[in-house]
């Protein structure tokens, strides 16, 4: 595996040379107000390009190209098997391109180098290629009839699918949303975060490479506010999915409802609890994920470990395991291989995080390390990992998703307190429960409110495992083989014989 050194990903990103366009019918485009936005380093706090800010005309634009592929059939029907192939050579082409799609993500988000390289670039390869895997295993269905009758289930594309992305993961998520709506047969809009663009508008050169029909796979470039709202009123685009915020997420709903009743499939925020037991049959492997569940990617994870509730008899010895990591989590350059904390995304969330630092202070949580900030050579965003114990559940930081390296730690008595704490939230994404009583669970993973559960880990996550939320986390699954049946309709065809 070749990977540079720390002065190789320097050099390489002082050489990068950042795309600037849309990419929409197979080739890079400037807006057509060519009015354009800037994206900051956030290592640096230094501009890095200026980005095309699209707006109604552009969408306007990129949904032409992509109906009139749908319209076409190059794609949507494409043998399922050949779509397959297509997407595993996609696969591959990411993995040939993980050094620059590394440093995109990084340069872009701040995130470490080796996290963005040896995670999110190649999970995104992984996922690419098992849906071209999954592609022709999938069958319709006949169902039992008279003798002269014949009646079938069948699933076909929707037509156009907008994909709404974040930036914590920007790669990563969206292959999670494409990969499934192209083995579909759609056409495809990818809306990435204004912060992060890069690494997708690289993924749309590579899709072309791969043999995807040009007008297939669109980027559309500009601020959510602009661009999102214009994809989410859009006529003419049949799907929409989205993950991020759970404000947004409802804003997605209204404009469905004030447009064409489009479909939207959300993926929003989490509030997670991680409950640890007295009886956890592995303390240190418990803490280790405890911590690296809410530190890593500065925190910016939806799914993070953020509400950890220990059992109180263990609390004081399992918290000074965690501080105990959580110190060795030091902020550094995002291009250095040997640092494990990075950048915060931009100044908006770096004040959002230490906003809700001091609320916790104020509410009265106990705070027990950092709570503080740092440079990296005098620049850059950097907040250190941050907790909290003697957190109550109706404080603030233990309500509102902080997206951010701060763990609340809350104690309690039995697990019948634990599952209601777990549960009240408004939100339902990720839990776990660590014990070595098999009754407790088992009882408890049927009793907590959220679509992932993971007993004795946490976030135990496999690309053919469905992922989605409960209540305000959000409406349908990524992944596995029900995020394909997300992207289609369902058709009964009923034929009558003489």
């Amino acid at each position: 595996m070749d990977l540079p050194t720390y002065e190789g990903w320097q050099k390489l990103a002082e050489n990068f040379e950042h795309q600037t366009g849309s990419f929409v019918g197979g080739e890079y485009v400037g807006s057509i107000s060519d009015r354009t936005y800037e994206t900051i380093n956030p290592a640096t706090e230094k501009v890095t390009a200026n980005i095309s800010a699209c707006d109604q005309l552009d969408v306007d634009m990129a949904v032409k190209a992509a109906r009139d592929a749908f319209k076409s059939g190059s794609w949507s029907r494409m043998a399922p098997r050949e779509r397959g192939v297509i997407l595993q050579t996609l696969a591959e082409l990411v993995s040939k391109n993980a050094n620059e799609l590394a440093l995109m993500e990084t340069i872009n988000m701040g995130k470490p180098i080796m996290e963005a390289r040896m995670a999110d670039i190649n999970l995104s390869a992984q996922c690419l290629k098992w849906y071209g895997e999954a592609i022709d295993k999938l069958t319709d269905e006949i169902i039992a009839t008279p003798d002269n009758v014949r009646a079938t289930i069948t699933r076909e594309p929707m037509g156009v699918v907008a994909a709404v992305i974040p930036w914590n993961f920007p790669l990563l998520m969206a292959c999670w949303k494409i990969a499934p709506a192209l083995a579909a047969g759609n056409s495809v809009i990818v809306k990435p975060s204004e912060q992060t663009p890069q690494s997708i508008l690289k993924l749309a050169e590579l899709a072309i490479a791969a043999g995807i029909p040009e007008g297939v796979f669109n980027v559309i470039t500009g601020v959510g506010e602009v661009v999102g709202a214009a994809i989410g009123r859009h006529m003419d685009i049949d799907c929409l999915t989205f993950t991020g915020s759970t404000a947004v997420g409802k804003k997605f709903l209204e404009y469905s409802g004030q447009s064409n009743m489009k479909t939207v499939w959300l993926e929003c925020g989490g509030k997670n609890p991680n409950i640890v037991m007295a009886d956890c049959p592995n303390m240190e492997k418990a803490a280790m994920n405890a911590a690296m569940n809410v530190f890593f990617n500065q925190g910016e994870v939806c799914a993070s470990a953020s509400r950890l509730l220990v059992e109180e008899s263990i609390r004081d010895e399992f918290l000074e395991k965690i501080i105990a990591i959580g110190q060795t989590r030091i902020p550094g350059d995002p291009l250095n291989p040997a640092t494990n904390m990075g950048a915060i995304v931009d100044r908006s969330q770096f004040d959002r995080i230490n906003g809700y630092i001091a609320i916790g202070q104020k509410e009265g949580a106990e705070l027990v390390l950092g709570g503080d900030t740092s440079k990296v050579d005098g620049k850059g965003l950097y907040v250190n990992p941050t907790i909290f114990k003697n957190v109550k559940n109706d404080m603030t930081i233990a309500r509102e998703e902080i997206f951010g390296p701060v763990l609340s730690a809350i104690s309690f008595t039995d697990i019948d307190e634990a599952v209601a704490i777990a549960n009240d939230s408004l939100y339902g994404l990720s839990a776990a429960i660590w014990t070595s009583d098999i009754n407790i669970a088992h009882k408890t993973a049927r009793n907590l409110e959220a679509g992932a559960v993971s007993i004795n880990s946490y976030s135990s996550i496999d690309i053919a495992l469905p992922f989605g939320g409960y209540k305000q986390s959000g409406i349908g699954v990524d992944k596995s083989l029900h995020a394909i049946e997300k992207y289609t309709n369902m058709k009964s065809t009923w034929l009558e014989l003489d």
